[in-house]
Formats: structure tokens, C-alpha cells, sequence
């Protein structure tokens, strides 16, 4: 258990609210994915479990193994919707392990032979990049 309490302010407790806009492109009863507004790579999106819990440490187990089969649903999709080579799945866990947002959340990274991620800058995609990628997430979900 983490000795921190868990921030309900956090950017992904006021999304998972409604507070803050996101490009959703998935919604089960556990879950929601996102695109990723500071993208490491084309189709990169997030998914977030809508129970709080600062990361992986401190999780409920029943809700984490809701929350994985949500990644698995979004990685095939995403990999599929991009015609990507593979898909990167990043989850961090406290500050030291360069988790910056406390809430628990998987990163689900598209990945194209001989590509690099990008770093992870602080500058924000560009809405209609996020829009249109979120669409072809979308459409794929509907196809499958």
C-alpha cells in the first residue's frame, strides 16, 4: 500500500468526472481509454480504470484484472486501427519510476519497426493529430 492518499483532483479523476475534455475512444463498465495529449508515438492512448487508486500498488485486485482486459481489448485495436508492428505497454508506479500522474493508467504505444518512441517533451499534440487518431480507434472497436 502507498503511503500516499489518493489525489481525487488529479487529471484523470476530473476527466474519468467529465470535468476536463479528452479524446475518448473506449468505455467498458471498468474503464475508459484516452489519446495520450503528449504522445510518445502515433496511436498512443491510455487507459484509465474508472476506480481510484494512485497506481498497480495500491489497486484493487478484482478491478486490476478488469483493467487489463481493457488494455488487451485497446492494444489489439490499436495495433490493428494503425497497421502498427507491435504495441509498447508502459505502466509506472510512483514518482521514482516516472509515474507523474496519480492515477493508475497504462500506456498503450502503437510501435512500427525502426521507429523510436519520442520523448515524452511536455508539449501537447495538436487537437485535430488526437481527433483523427481517435477516430481510426473508433472505427476499428466498431469493426471488430
Amino acid at each position: 500500500m502507498s503511503a500516499e492518499a489518493y489525489d481525487d483532483q488529479n487529471i484523470f479523476a476530473r476527466i474519468l468526472r467529465g470535468e476536463l475534455p479528452a479524446h475518448k475512444v473506449y468505455e467498458d463498465d471498468a474503464s475508459i481509454a484516452i489519446m495520450d495529449v503528449m504522445p510518445q508515438g502515433t496511436g498512443h492512448t491510455l487507459v484509465i480504470p474508472k476506480t481510484p487508486s494512485r497506481n498497480l500498488l495500491d489497486a484493487d485486485p478484482e478491478a486490476l484484472a478488469n483493467l487489463i482486459r481493457s488494455v488487451q481489448t485497446v492494444a489489439r485495436t490499436v495495433k490493428d486501427a494503425f497497421e502498427a508492428d507491435g504495441v509498447t505497454i508502459i505502466q509506472f508506479n510512483e514518482a521514482a519510476a516516472g509515474q507523474s500522474v496519480f492515477h493508475l493508467h497504462f500506456h498503450v504505444i502503437p510501435r512500427f519497426e525502426g521507429v523510436a518512441l519520442r520523448p515524452h517533451t511536455g508539449s501537447m499534440e495538436a487537437d485535430d493529430v488526437l481527433a483523427a487518431g481517435a477516430g481510426k480507434i473508433r472505427a476499428a472497436l466498431a469493426g471488430s
